[in-house]
């Protein structure tokens, strides 16, 4: 007759949910890359226009700062899905930071859908809508990440950054 077997070790106390150096640099790096192109085409787009033969014509900086965006997002969507395993799940499971992080799965996520329907869905005329939700939103995932990270450094007990 087989034996019931216990779970022969329970969960530790203490997961660690930090990522390693490479990983929390790509992450960065591909989330700056983001802010940064997007903090450009906000300028140009609003700020470095010119009057043109037939009106205001867009800056020369505009297409390029979206053309960069765009390489970025795809980097960063890779990245931000490699969190999904070796981070999100252990820290849903642990508890441990939820409110941060699922602020920033929900900010995440209107990114994504907002950017998408800037590119396929929003008409010329519901496009400043969108590109305003997009832009706001983005501009706050960057203070989002920084109390994310701050609240998670603080509630590890291991960490070096206490």
């Amino acid at each position: 007759m087989p034996t019931k077997h216990a779970n022969p070790a329970p969960h530790p106390r203490h997961v660690n949910l930090r990522l390693e150096r490479w990983h929390r640099r790509c992450i960065y790096g591909s989330c700056a890359a983001l802010f940064v192109s997007g903090v450009a085409w906000l300028v140009a787009h609003f700020f470095l226009r010119s009057a043109g033969q037939f009106g205001e014509a867009a800056s020369p900086i505009e297409p390029w700062a979206m053309k960069l965006h765009g390489a970025a997002v795809m980097v960063a969507l890779f990245f931000l899905g490699s969190l999904v395993n070796s981070h999100i799940r252990r820290a849903l499971k642990t508890g441990r930071n939820r409110s941060s992080g699922l602020a920033m799965m929900a900010t995440l996520l209107v990114l994504v859908f907002s950017g998408y329907g800037l590119y396929y869905l929003a008409s010329e005329g519901d496009r400043p809508v969108w590109s305003a939700v997009h832009w706001i939103v983005g501009l706050a995932l960057g203070a989002l990440i920084l109390v994310h990270v701050l609240l998670g450094r603080r509630s590890n007990p291991y960490s070096k950054h206490s």
